[in-house]
């Protein structure tokens, strides 16, 4: 976990002091509220089938958006307007792990989920959301090796 964004492990590090699952829902809730569906300029709707997330319930897509010095921003839709865990997640994915270096963002485990959401999730669920978190590390691997990097 050391080589994990400093923001997402100050993240995990808050979620895992809660004591209170009702704490962590209502916390979750304020991400979820924070979401910023992707802009037209960078994907619209229908979204290519390549961008879909595997296994996700809520009908999520990822994509990431080219940043100044080589980094990514990563920006989502979520169809799915009840999917209010993958739009937390993906507005915690977003603020944590955009404009971070590919070695970082690769260092992210998709466990992580279980420290963010707890485990009492539905296995589906939680294979979306870990889906959300897979689909960024292979955009940023193929951004790295466009660019010539080895991530």
């Amino acid at each position: 976990m050391d080589r994990i964004p400093d923001r997402l492990r100050d993240l995990v590090d808050a979620f895992s002091a809660m004591e209170d699952r009702a704490e962590r829902v209502q916390e979750l809730i304020a991400w979820a509220d924070r979401f910023e569906p992707v802009p037209a300029s960078v994907a619209a709707s229908p979204y290519p089938e390549a961008a879909r997330v595997p296994a996700c319930e809520s009908e999520a897509f990822a994509f990431a958006e080219p940043l100044a010095g080589g980094t990514l921003r990563y920006r989502f839709a979520v169809e799915n307007p009840q999917g209010v865990s993958a739009m937390a997640l993906a507005a915690i994915l977003d603020e944590t792990m955009s404009g971070q270096p590919a070695e970082r963002v690769l260092a992210v485990d998709p466990g992580v989920v279980y420290e963010l959401f707890g485990r009492e999730l539905s296995m589906g669920k939680t294979a979306g959301l870990m889906g959300m978190i897979q689909m960024v590390r292979a955009l940023t691997r193929r951004h790295a090796e466009a660019a010539g990097a080895k991530p």
